[in-house]
């Protein structure tokens, strides 16, 4: 009997990593996400990595350490000998938003450098979480009488004071009343799923994609977006005016078509209803 045992593309890869949010694996898929760009990537290479990453910090905490201590331990080791901090020079490069290159260069984007430093945190069996700040990828630690907020860009401990002034930048446009404000912060400090996580990431890419028209790039990245949520109608919109611009008009059309049967009350229906009578009238492609 003749076994083939063909390498699974890194589509399909994904998509076995993230089938279940049972148990699924924060770190891996997140490296997962450049080998669009890098097929040759070791996935586990960067597992095993950022392994020998915890190992060393776990030497630096004494058995039995509190919570605080574990969490002084983190932020002395990721920040401050490992050098971990946002690439204010090139934020929108690709690059920032793999992993692999992260943990090469130290430099990253929020959510990126929280991937890496959620990971490390749970080797220190630290309760921690990401949390889909407004504008800016956070990272929290409890403790036994409350929570450490961290901005993982800079390293600073965040307080209430600091939250409500970026909430306010970001929820309140100027000449309106505050009205956010007012709102507890814990509605805004809730922990975001490694799925949710993985969505942010892929977003971020498809904003710098889309911004450079690269169009082949966006649609690997919707590609993924689709695996990991697939009833967001709007990427299949985005994939759909990629795969147009790319001149595949049969692909561009069904997923056109789908989202105008899904998105009823989406604001770009006719918009969108256009775009894909023009596109059956450019051929089949």
């Amino acid at each position: 009997m003749n076994l083939e045992w063909a390498t699974p593309t890194p589509l399909r890869y994904f998509a076995t990593l993230v089938q279940s949010d049972d148990g699924l694996p924060l770190l891996e898929a997140a490296a997962s996400l450049a080998q669009d760009d890098h097929p040759e990537l070791d996935v586990q290479q960067v597992l095993a990595d950022v392994d020998a990453l915890a190992v060393r910090l776990r030497r630096r905490v004494a058995p039995g350490a509190s919570v605080v201590e574990r969490l002084r331990a983190l932020g002395q080791f990721f920040f401050g000998e490992l050098g971990f901090s946002g690439n204010a020079n090139d934020y929108y490069d690709r690059g920032n938003s793999h992993v692999h290159q992260v943990l090469h260069t130290r430099r990253g984007i929020p959510i990126s450098l929280a991937v890496l430093w959620l990971e490390l945190a749970g080797g220190l069996d630290l309760p921690a979480d990401g949390v889909s700040f407004p504008g800016h990828f956070l990272v929290q630690a409890h403790l036994p009488d409350g929570r450490v907020v961290i901005d993982p860009f800079t390293g600073q401990s965040l307080g209430s004071a600091d939250l409500r002034e970026r909430l306010a930048e970001w929820m309140s446009p100027p000449g309106e009343p505050q009205g956010a404000q007012d709102w507890p912060l814990s509605l805004f400090l809730e922990a975001a799923t490694p799925r949710q996580m993985l969505a942010r990431m892929l977003g971020n890419l498809q904003h710098i994609h889309r911004s450079q028209r690269d169009w082949v790039r966006l649609v690997a990245v919707q590609d993924r977006l689709i695996v990991l949520l697939p009833q967001a109608w709007d990427a299949y919109r985005e994939r759909g005016l990629a795969l147009a611009e790319l001149g595949q008009h049969q692909r561009a059309r069904a997923d056109l078509a789908l989202y105008l049967r899904q998105a009823e009350h989406a604001g770009d229906r006719e918009q969108m209803a256009q775009r894909l009578r023009a596109l059956g009238d450019e051929g089949s492609g």
